[in-house]
């Protein structure tokens, strides 16, 4: 379960690296996987000098919206099966719910198809 103050590690391309909840934006006190949150870049990587697409890079500081793909809080499935995660793991996303990188490096968890976030399923390279 994600609550204010936790750190999560970025698993796309845009920039940031580590992260810190700072709001969970339903009714809760918690996130799980498929609910939106609002986080702070606390590491991000260097932005190189004159690059075209440095524009739209994330940097230290930048308050986004991310969605949490993994846990280390265990999840249940219907059929009775638990399931976790070694880390806490999110994507960053824009205010269109569309992710901010175009490449998703490492897998994430099957709730996200249930929960209707397609492109992220999409994008990443295998759904645990």
């Amino acid at each position: 379960m994600i609550q204010m103050k936790s750190r999560l590690s970025v698993i796309d391309n845009s920039g940031a690296l580590i992260v810190e909840c700072i709001k969970v934006l339903r009714n809760a006190k918690w996130a799980s996987v498929g609910d939106e949150i609002v986080v702070s870049v606390k590491n991000a990587r260097p932005i190189a000098d004159g690059s075209a697409i440095s524009a739209n890079r994330i940097k230290k500081g930048d308050v986004r919206r991310a969605l949490i793909v993994r846990t280390k809080k265990e999840i249940r499935r219907p059929d009775g099966r638990f399931v976790r995660f070694d880390d806490n793991a999110c994507v960053l996303i824009n205010s269109q719910k569309q992710p901010i990188g175009s490449r998703i490096l490492s897998l994430v968890s099957r709730e996200l198809r249930e929960k209707n976030w397609i492109k992220v399923v999409s994008l990443a390279p295998k759904v645990v």
